[in-house]
């Protein structure tokens, strides 16, 4: 693969619309910059029917969803509002996308769909107990990726400043 093939190959960025996500836009919006490439806002709608422990009516699950989606496009409109407002050389042009399912399949699907070049979330960095019985979305997209994936973690307060941790997918070292 050539430089140039990977100038135009999308940078994705999984936002969940908390400060540790509008630091990964922004780290996003940054790299995309560098490397001259398009930059991918994703947000998945985490399907509540796929989440252990909850009933579903089949009548009305479409109604609910259909309402959870709709919150999610506004809240997605006011990040991206924010984010753009407040940082108006940065974030140019960008698509945004937004999809229902489980989190990190969709993340991982929504990448290869689109041939990215590295996928970039932001971390709550949990340790500990909160860590074991929550996990990390973050950390099993890393696992599975067969991209490069940047975490960006622990913006300072007050900022979306983040520190990058850079992990590779199981088979990036085969792209090199």
């Amino acid at each position: 693969m050539t430089e140039s093939d990977h100038e135009l190959r999308p940078i994705l960025v999984a936002v969940d619309f908390s400060p540790f996500s509008e630091a990964a836009l922004l780290w996003a919006a940054r790299a995309a910059r560098c490397f001259g490439a398009p930059l991918l806002v994703l947000h998945v709608v985490h399907d509540p029917e796929s989440a252990p422990g909850y009933y579903h009516h089949s009548r009305k699950r479409k109604k609910h969803l259909k309402r959870i989606e709709e919150a999610a496009e506004e809240m997605m409109a006011e990040f991206l509002e924010r984010a753009v407002t407040d940082n108006p050389d940065l974030l140019g042009e960008f698509e945004q996308r937004m999809v229902v399912g489980l989190p990190i399949t969709r993340i991982l699907e929504v990448a290869e769909e689109i041939g990215a070049q590295l996928i970039v979330m932001g971390s709550r960095g949990r340790t500990g107990l909160s860590h074991l019985m929550l996990g990390s979305k973050a950390e099993k997209v890393v696992q599975l990726s067969q991209l490069p994936v940047t975490i960006v973690k622990n913006p300072t307060v007050g900022t979306a400043e983040g520190s990058p941790v850079i992990a590779s997918g199981a088979n990036a070292s085969e792209s090199s």
